[in-house]
């Protein structure tokens, strides 16, 4: 006779890696699963060879492991400094994961609410997330910022939903899993959606549709049916192997990945000219006007005149204009000292004037005030140079020649402007001390796509 398990651990822990402080069940229950084959457990950090094994994060980086006397196993023990902020895993520490009968969950007569048209480009890529869907396969969608890629994504994960297959969509920022979730629960009102991030609620809830920061990726293994990874080539998720490990961790062995940007890393574009890994492009915003290029404006030696408590004034008369006709505005900034700095310059223009950065606690409710048109605009960092859309936005690059804006990133600030089909022309301006390399480059890019799409007869002359 079958031994009976617990649903609420089942559902709690399947498809997860957790310690123990993270399972809100008693260790003696714990124990009871675990001796009837429902769960098991394996080390937080492993040792091979004297080389050291994150079970969490997959670390390796045997610079981020560190020995410490530990009271709890009472000897030298090693500890993941990796993946520290999520609770200590070490070697004493146990990971708890679920191997019992896979979770289901109950699928509404009606999982999509979402009756919209999709436009022709995004048709087409529709159609491709489903197949990928199907057929467990990998495909990119390359869509310019402003193409709808959310909406595209819809069809595809209705099939899985309907399919009993549970579905994530994970990107690199707090902001996009913020802006996203009411989006997904609008669009699928009968299904739940977990919204997972630092501090989240619904970090103990399981669902058949999950929006996750790549970091809280880190606590599942073997879990999804279908992972899409929003805005793959942002920081910090590109250039961090341990969340790329996280993603392939979470996914199940048979499963779909679809990769979304407007901006593909190198080695991904290469990927796809040489046929090793399958695209959809999208040269065209849905509403299909094109995007708006970029201005290129000199301002002289910004920095010296923000030192001496001056806004040169190229910068200034573009910020009065706007504010005198009431469009909000984007001013972003290559640091967050120069931001500070000059944010009491620029609140001589209009007080209400804000400053947000990647660590203010503020940050969401800044970004709902000017969404609701309670402020005039915000001076920020690259922070939110992804995932965030303001109707009637202009938008302006301090010191756009400054290394931190490299072309994905002035092409992902650009595409802040004209997204909204009411008012899908906009201003975006460059101004620097002296054009880059990657400016130009970031132009280039924006006109090609641009031109892509006026070949393909996806803009409106």
């Amino acid at each position: 006779m079958t031994t009976p398990y617990s649903p609420e651990l089942q559902h709690h822990l399947s498809g997860r890696l957790l310690l123990a402080a993270e399972i809100p069940f008693s260790p003696e229950r714990l124990t009871e699963h675990i001796e009837a084959g429902y769960v098991t457990t394996k080390a937080g950090v492993s040792r091979e060879n004297g080389k050291y094994d994150c079970s969490r994060c997959s670390n390796r980086n045997q610079q981020l492991f560190y020995t410490f006397p530990c009271k709890i196993c009472q000897k030298n023990c090693t500890y993941c400094r990796s993946c520290i902020m999520m609770g200590r895993v070490s070697e004493c520490s146990k990971l708890y994961l679920w191997i019992g009968p896979e979770l289901h969950f109950p699928i509404p007569p009606r999982v999509m609410a979402w009756a919209g048209t999709l436009s022709d480009g995004q048709k087409t890529a529709s159609d491709r997330v489903v197949a990928a869907v199907e057929q467990n396969e990998e495909v990119l969608i390359w869509a310019v910022c402003g193409a709808g890629k959310t909406e595209v994504l819809f069809k595809g994960m209705e099939t899985a939903i309907s399919s009993d297959k549970r579905v994530c969509i994970c990107t690199p920022r707090t902001d996009v899993v913020l802006e996203l979730t009411p989006r997904l629960k609008r669009a699928f009102p009968n299904v739940e959606v977990a919204a997972l991030y630092g501090g989240s609620e619904d970090r103990h809830l399981a669902a058949p549709l999950t929006v996750s920061t790549t970091h809280q990726l880190y606590r599942f293994s073997n879990a999804f049916d279908t992972i899409i990874i929003d805005e793959v080539d942002a920081f910090p998720y590109s250039m961090d192997t341990s969340l790329q490990q996280a993603v392939q961790k979470a996914k199940k062995q048979t499963s779909a990945t679809i990769y979304l940007t407007a901006t593909p890393s190198r080695q991904m574009q290469n990927a796809y000219r040489k046929g090793t890994l399958q695209a959809v492009t999208i040269p065209a915003r849905y509403h299909r006007k094109p995007i708006p290029v970029p201005t290129m404006k000199w301002s002289g030696n910004w920095q010296k005149q923000f030192q001496k408590k001056q806004i040169p004034p190229q910068i200034q008369s573009w910020v009065r204009d706007r504010i005198e006709c009431n469009i909000p505005i984007l001013l972003f900034f290559p640091s967050i000292k120069v931001m500070k700095e000059s944010l009491p310059l620029f609140q001589e223009i209009e007080p209400r004037l804000l400053a947000v950065y990647s660590e203010d606690p503020e940050r969401k409710e800044k970004v709902t005030l000017l969404r609701n048109g309670e402020i005039p605009g915000l001076l920020t960092t690259t922070i939110l140079e992804r995932g965030v859309t303001i109707p009637r936005l202009d938008v302006a690059v301090i010191g756009a020649e400054h290394q931190v804006f490299v072309e994905s990133a002035l092409v992902q600030i650009s595409g802040r402007v004209g997204r909204s089909v009411d008012h899908p022309i906009g201003n975006i301006t460059f101004f620097h001390y002296g054009k880059s390399e990657e400016m130009v480059k970031a132009i280039l890019h924006i006109e090609n796509m641009n031109r892509e799409a006026s070949k393909r007869g996806l803009l409106d002359v």
